[in-house]
């Protein structure tokens, strides 16, 4: 379809049936255009009718469709702008087609068409893998050899399941393994976690900034995403999600007696609340803190992990630990998409739990001493920016001194990096003057990074650009 003639009519026709789920008519026609975007049928640049003309089509509200293009502008997928109307923004990178011919959707660009000459400090996960990984499939396959199984496991494989029960219950969250589910990395968990307890119109509470995985889980279910603290708990949301320890992206680690009131606050008003701990073995001083089921007991507490953060980002190994009730419908739900994980990481993941504290440390290690370098040269190279040390985790959030991160990171990438601007991290668009950088890369690699993006902020103007979709950030 050639964007430059999209006729009312047609764009109605794509819509197709778009109000008939449940949730209110804004949200509906927002996740219909959403993946419309998403999936390349409305390309870059792409004038969208305008409100009145598109409401009369559709027969609502103006107002249903005036939310329904803020909401996607806040998400960076459309620019609204005074004389020229609403477009479909652009795209960090040129579009790019797989070999059927459907357009790749834009979200996952950098994922599966890496650019080439790029440091990718969009993705922020570790891609050297420890000794321990490659003993641990050993050990797997050893196991694997003497068993006869059809490995159709919902739940996840009873051992790792078990392993995990331990792995809570040493600290100070006793366990059973009816209580853990695995899944395929984090990402799914909470998938499966926003399709069972989250309906279309639903508010779903986040901090802000948070991981931006989650922001488009939730938006993916139609909710209502609202950034807030433990305070907002009172006004009862559908949904909380908080990442007390090394919060993706800037590190910060919550304290306990803030834990402790997140937790009782979220048992006084009977809220589900998922506590995020897929970087918390990454804190760089003392211990594991911990989850925050281990200050309530009770349904509402919802933990969820992984080991792509600590170990290697392809390993897809993440779980829940949750009620048995609850677990028990996430693996029914589960099993109508895929029958349970791959079976032979599961059995690794057994074996790295069981040497966790020395990959943990072996990790630390080498992620603080990357923090420490890349602080360093941040602080040598672009002095007037402004940042906080991490406290654990793999990113930092830095501050700009003028214009925003989206218009600085089409400069950035003209210099070889990609950055993630600061919108990405927050539920309502803000945060433009920061961006999240990783400190994964070995030394030599990030001091590089660090010369490019001094390069480009040398010729940066701060002069206002369209706003770019931007690419899955992990």
């Amino acid at each position: 379809m050639n964007g430059a003639n999209l006729a009312d009519g047609d764009l109605v026709d794509l819509l197709g049936r778009w109000a008939s789920g449940r949730g209110p008519l804004y949200l509906l026609l927002a996740a219909r255009l959403r993946a419309l975007i998403d999936d390349g049928v409305l390309p870059p640049d792409q004038a969208l009718p305008p409100d009145r003309v598109l409401a009369k089509r559709l027969a609502v509200g103006r107002g249903t469709v005036v939310a329904a293009y803020d909401l996607l502008q806040q998400e960076g997928r459309v620019v609204r702008r005074q004389g020229s109307g609403t477009r479909v923004a652009a795209l960090e990178l040129p579009a790019t087609r797989a070999a059927d011919g459907v357009a790749a959707n834009p979200l996952l660009l950098h994922i599966l068409h890496p650019p080439d000459g790029v440091q990718l400090l969009t993705c922020a996960a570790p891609d050297d893998m420890p000794e321990a990984m490659f003993e641990a499939y050993e050990e797997a396959g050893a196991r694997l050899a003497d068993t006869r199984d059809l490995g159709y496991q919902p739940a996840g494989n009873p051992a790792l399941r078990a392993a995990l029960a331990a792995y809570y219950t040493g600290r100070g969250v006793p366990t059973t393994a009816e209580e853990i589910m695995v899944t395929t990395g984090a990402q799914q968990a909470l998938t499966l976690l926003a399709g069972l307890l989250v309906a279309p119109g639903d508010t779903v509470l986040t901090e802000a900034p948070t991981y931006p995985g989650a922001l488009e889980v939730f938006r993916h279910a139609a909710a209502v995403v609202r950034p807030g603290t433990a305070e907002d708990l009172r006004e009862r949301p559908a949904l909380g999600y908080f990442v007390p320890t090394s919060r993706n992206p800037d590190g910060a680690v919550m304290d306990n007696p803030a834990r402790r009131r997140l937790a009782a606050l979220a048992a006084e008003h009977d809220v589900p609340l998922i506590d995020d701990e897929v970087c918390a073995e990454l804190c760089f001083t003392g211990g594991t803190p911990p989850p925050l089921a281990s200050f309530e007991r009770g349904e509402h507490l919802i933990t969820v992990g992984s080991l792509s953060k600590l170990v290697w980002g392809g390993l897809r190994v993440g779980w829940i630990r949750a009620a048995a009730p609850l677990v028990s419908r996430l693996a029914r739900l589960r099993a109508v998409f895929d029958l349970g994980g791959e079976v032979f990481s599961q059995l690794a993941a057994v074996a790295l739990l069981r040497r966790l504290e020395e990959v943990r440390a072996a990790r630390v290690r080498t992620l603080r001493r990357r923090h420490d370098h890349l602080c360093a040269q941040l602080r040598e190279r672009l002095p007037s920016w402004e940042f906080e040390p991490a406290l654990g985790g793999q990113t930092i959030w830095v501050r700009i001194p003028h214009g925003d991160v989206d218009s600085f990171a089409q400069v950035a990438l003209r210099h070889g990096v990609a950055v993630p601007p600061g919108r990405s991290f927050d539920p309502l668009g803000g945060h433009a003057d920061r961006m999240r950088l990783h400190f994964l890369f070995p030394e030599d690699e990030l001091s590089r990074a660090v010369n490019n993006l001094a390069l480009a902020w040398a010729v940066f103007d701060g002069a206002d650009r369209p706003v770019s979709r931007h690419t899955l950030v992990v």
